[in-house]
């Protein structure tokens, strides 16, 4: 719950301080007497729906930390950290980005990437995948994680989710504005049914955003996959890890970072599901053998 509130109240303050600045700037008066002015309303827009999803990026990395409880391990105090900090080391070489830091977090199987450069990225694995699989394994699922880094992954889907965003918050307007005037007949300005409609079509539209996030993200984790064998060498350890996984619980992770993570639970009829199938995985994987 603690997650959750985090994340809501971080993008809710973020909306209210871009939309009062906004205002003061006069940049989001896109009604007129007239008419809408779309210029001004897709410049609106714009500039909120990007807001959120680029300040979210900027502070990803303390964000996990604290949503998670991840332990940054500055000094290993035993081999299995040694050994883990040693090989994100040696796979970021590989993959010539910057060594990222290293973090562990309490919980069932799983693991993230984050940041928003990728020099200077942040690597978590739980407790529980630490727990549950061999030294091969955990490092395929960390090639894994440092692919979505080298891949400017965190970014790109930043960019996809400012993009959506923005067309989230231009329709809700365009359709609360014509609903208001056209069945509550609103002559000066905009009436109740301008708001009450805008609320319910971001509602709608942000679903439908999400389907459009999640199917990106899931192509996303195709290349991963692919990039953590070419790390290795082999797509055999990527897919002993993605066997292992599947016949575990994932672990929960903040929905901030859900995209990021080694594996998710399906969405509903895997339209919200931020990771392809397991199975689907290994499919592609094998063909690479």
């Amino acid at each position: 719950m603690k997650r959750v509130i985090l994340f809501l109240a971080t993008n809710l303050a973020v909306i209210l301080v871009f939309s009062i600045v906004l205002n003061v700037f006069g940049v989001s008066r896109f009604l007129t007497k007239s008419g809408l002015k779309v210029n001004s309303l897709l410049m609106f827009s714009a500039v909120v729906g990007f807001a959120g999803s680029i300040i979210s990026l900027l502070i990803s990395k303390p964000m996990a930390k604290l949503t998670t409880g991840a332990r940054v391990i500055d000094f290993p105090r035993d081999a299995t950290e040694q050994w883990l900090v040693g090989t994100v080391r040696q796979l970021a070489q590989k993959a010539r980005i910057g060594i990222p830091e290293v973090a562990i977090f309490e919980g069932q199987p799983n693991a993230f990437a984050t940041g928003a450069f990728r020099d200077s990225a942040l690597v978590a694995v739980s407790t529980g995948l630490l727990q549950s699989m061999n030294n091969e394994e955990i490092e395929a699922v960390l090639g894994h994680e440092i692919t979505h880094v080298s891949n400017g992954d965190m970014v790109t889907l930043t960019l996809i989710q400012g993009v959506v965003n923005t067309f989230v918050i231009f329709f809700a307007r365009v359709v609360g504005y014509f609903v208001d005037k056209t069945f509550f007949r609103t002559e000066r300005g905009v009436g109740p049914g301008f708001y009450v409609t805008v609320i319910a079509c971001q509602i709608v539209f942000g679903i439908l955003a999400s389907v459009i996030v999640a199917y990106f993200s899931r192509l996303r984790e195709f290349r991963a996959d692919a990039g953590s064998a070419h790390l290795l060498a082999s797509p055999r350890p990527m897919i002993s890890a993605l066997a292992r996984l599947g016949g575990l619980e994932p672990g929960e992770l903040p929905q901030t970072f859900k995209a990021f993570g080694i594996t998710d639970k399906p969405g509903w009829l895997g339209l919200f599901a931020t990771h392809p199938p397991i199975d689907k995985r290994i499919a592609a994987l094998q063909r690479r053998e």
